[in-house]
């Protein structure tokens, strides 16, 4: 087999777990990122003053139901047992999401069975003529009715995206559930938690590798492409194409950071669905590691904004412009020559860490085996256009 020289733009989890399935079949690696640390978005650090691990970019919580994916993080980590159990403050009260027994009867000031529950809500709260939801908002008045939507989903929704739930894709919602029973655990999926030592640790334990070259503070330039076999990417998708066919819409996140002496909420992360409450939510980082114990907490407000090209980008809005831009892009990405685009910005898709993990684990499964078959490696690139 020939042995090859690949460059990884980003550091981040696609790039990581690129870099090391290569560097375990014998390949050398080089990884380059522009910020000062890996991991990317999900680095985590901890806080000199109080001892606590900070989400330096918002809070990141592991959940999946793919097993590989579960071993392999914990091949790198040991990852300790995490459940998310979200509050949001809305109209002078405290609830628990996702909507669930408890909310239901908190909010309508009931004591309902799950049976009694779910007869209310889809038979006297949601909107029935709605047989084909379009939007976030149809979707919504579908699933739970016009109360709970503009208490809980409206406001919240218009500070996250900046635009009404009439113009956003029903898709949004479709992923949130809906529980007649107290179940307030966030997600539902089969494995969660959370590295002990942090994301950033963990990473940097998948590039210890000895043919993993790692180097930070650099900018990326196509130029540097020359003299690799083939390079990874996963930057902005718009960006190595230098924006020429302009930019892809991003929402970005601006976070205030402040300490407390004690708890302040109580909890992990509290939204607020009010719509004149500015920010969306306020995390308690301590929370997010509960085998602690620290006196004091370190919390972010989080305001969510449009994203200019100096800004980090977080969720990317895909709607109808975007997506027809987004389209261009993908022509261009597929007749670019020697560059594999992956991950959460090269795929302009707002993926959850165990999907960037599985699609690392594939990109680099297909290339070892188009290497070892000898042929021209192709383009890995996948986008739900």
């Amino acid at each position: 087999m020939k042995v090859g020289r690949y460059l990884v733009v980003g550091a981040g989890l696609s790039g990581a777990v690129i870099g090391r399935e290569l560097a375990e079949n014998g390949h050398g690696i080089t990884v380059m990122d522009s910020r000062n640390h890996v991991a990317g978005n999900c680095h985590t650090e901890r806080d000199r003053d109080t001892g606590v691990m900070v989400h330096v970019y918002g809070p990141h919580i592991f959940h999946t139901d793919d097993s590989e994916v579960w071993q392999y993080v914990n091949r790198f980590s040991n990852f300790l047992p995490y459940k998310n159990r979200v509050k949001t403050t809305a109209k002078g009260q405290v609830f628990s999401l996702p909507v669930n027994l408890h909310t239901i009867n908190q909010f309508f000031g009931k004591t309902m069975r799950p049976d009694e529950a779910h007869a209310f809500i889809t038979q006297e709260q949601a909107d029935t003529s709605i047989v084909d939801p379009q939007s976030f908002e149809e979707q919504a008045m579908r699933f739970v009715g016009r109360d709970l939507y503009e208490t809980f989903f409206e406001g919240y929704t218009i500070k996250q995206w900046g635009c009404h739930p009439s113009e956003l894709p029903a898709s949004i919602l479709k992923r949130l559930p809906l529980r007649f029973n107290y179940d307030d655990n966030y997600f539902f999926h089969k494995y969660q938690g959370m590295p002990e030592n942090g994301y950033t640790k963990m990473v940097e334990d998948i590039l210890d590798h000895p043919l993993i070259t790692v180097t930070l503070n650099t900018p990326f330039d196509r130029s540097m492409g020359a003299g690799y076999d083939h390079v990874f990417y996963s930057g902005p998708l718009d960006g190595y194409f230098g924006y020429e066919l302009g930019q892809l819409g991003y929402r970005t996140l601006d976070f205030d950071r402040f300490t407390y002496s004690g708890d302040y909420q109580g909890c992990a992360v509290m939204n607020y669905g009010d719509k004149s409450v500015p920010y969306t939510r306020i995390t308690e980082h301590k929370y997010l590691a509960p085998w602690e114990s620290h006196a004091s907490s370190v919390c972010y407000r989080e305001f969510s904004r449009a994203a200019s090209l100096d800004d980090i980008p977080y969720y990317p809005i895909r709607q109808v412009k975007e997506k027809s831009l987004l389209g261009k892009y993908v022509e261009l990405a597929m007749r670019a020559h020697n560059v594999t685009f992956v991950g959460r910005l090269g795929t302009y898709r707002y993926l959850d860490m165990d999907v960037t993990i599985r699609e690392g684990l594939d990109t680099g499964k297909q290339v070892l085996m188009q290497i070892a078959k000898r042929e021209k490696l192709k383009p890995f690139y996948v986008s739900v256009l």
